[in-house]
């Protein structure tokens, strides 16, 4: 391995295993770019990224600039005389002028196997989408959005269990793995980038908190992928009547499948359903179906298994209705939902 003079960019903790790596294959990090202290948490401190944190107890100077776009910025940059710079999860554009400076280029840690999920949230849309598998992609940086050629791949199995979280870990360790390999060869002459392909194309939208708003006009399949997907960030929930008329917002920490005949796992729910002449797999989306919180989808249903109310621990959802007396047939949906509708 050839040691290398580096300059680090990342903010959140799916960046840190790989500036760790870094560090210690003994290259020199002679600089660390995070994104600026912001207010976290319910008491709104100002807290420094993960990224910051690990760099000041490595004893690595962070320069936390608003924007480089500025010549200034781009100066201090140039300085620091980087054979290369490694970007994960960054959070800011880099011009021309930053991407330039490194005598190798700078090289992105990107959470997909490109081109498909180009863009910011390639983790949970690669989960929501119902993809076989995803991966980390070491890219030579350009000016585009996740355009420029790729160095070196891994990929990472979705399975029915798979979650954000636990697919952001392995991705995360991956990535820092690949990102060693990557500057080994690209120093020693071994790789070559390989221009991305025009076919598969797929952008990767930011995440905002009504995505995680959930949608029973959708298969139970693809509701029970938005909770593995979108939990913890944005968070899914949906909007249950209260018994005096009101409206509350259920947070969804886990869901399942409901099994096809409603029989087998779920034992009030073809009794109940029954009873209050609906039928399984032909009721309204959204249709509260059993005292088990299994809910309607447009095709199946759903089996909310962790819920919370605001203000509330998390329970599963039998405790939740116990305490809601929510009658099977209750709708849930948007503000308009109403008991026995």
């Amino acid at each position: 391995m050839t040691p290398l003079r580096l300059v680090f960019m990342g903010t959140p903790d799916f960046a840190v295993p790989s500036l760790r790596a870094l560090a210690d294959a003994g290259h020199e990090v002679v600089g660390v770019y995070s994104q600026p202290p912001r207010p976290a948490g319910r008491g709104q401190q100002v807290q420094k990224s993960p990224v910051h944190r690990f760099a000041e107890e490595r004893g690595i100077p962070v320069r936390t600039p608003k924007s480089l776009r500025n010549a200034e910025a781009q100066a201090e940059f140039a300085a620091l005389k980087a054979d290369a710079a490694v970007v994960a999860a960054y959070g800011l554009i880099l011009p021309q002028p930053i991407l330039d400076a490194p005598r190798l280029g700078c090289l992105n840690v990107h959470g997909s196997l490109l081109p498909r999920w180009r863009g910011a949230a390639p983790i949970q849309r690669s989960i929501l989408a119902g993809d076989a598998e995803t991966g980390i992609t070491i890219m030579q940086m350009d000016i585009g959005l996740d355009t420029g050629a790729m160095l070196l791949k891994g990929a990472v199995p979705i399975t029915a269990g798979t979650t954000a979280s636990s697919l952001h870990d392995a991705l995360a360790d991956m990535g820092a793995r690949l990102i060693v390999e990557a500057l080994d060869g690209l120093a020693a002459g071994r790789l070559t980038a390989e221009p991305q392909p025009e076919a598969g194309v797929t952008y990767a939208a930011k995440l905002t908190r009504e995505d995680g708003r959930l949608d029973w006009t959708r298969d139970a399949a693809y509701v029970e992928r938005q909770v593995r997907a979108l939990t913890p960030w944005p968070g899914c929930w949906f909007d249950a009547p209260t018994p005096t008329g009101g409206v509350e917002r259920i947070k969804v920490l886990k869901a399942e499948l409901a099994p096809p005949d409603g029989a087998v796992m779920f034992p009030t729910l073809e009794k109940n359903t029954k009873e209050s002449g609906l039928i399984f797999g032909k009721a309204t989306p959204g249709t509260l179906l059993d005292d088990r919180l299994t809910v309607a989808c447009a095709d199946g249903a759903v089996c909310l298994t962790l819920v919370q109310r605001p203000g509330k621990a998390p329970v599963d959802g039998a405790a939740l209705l116990r305490g809601f007396a929510l009658p099977v047939g209750t709708r849930f949906g948007d503000a308009a939902c109403s008991a026995g509708n």
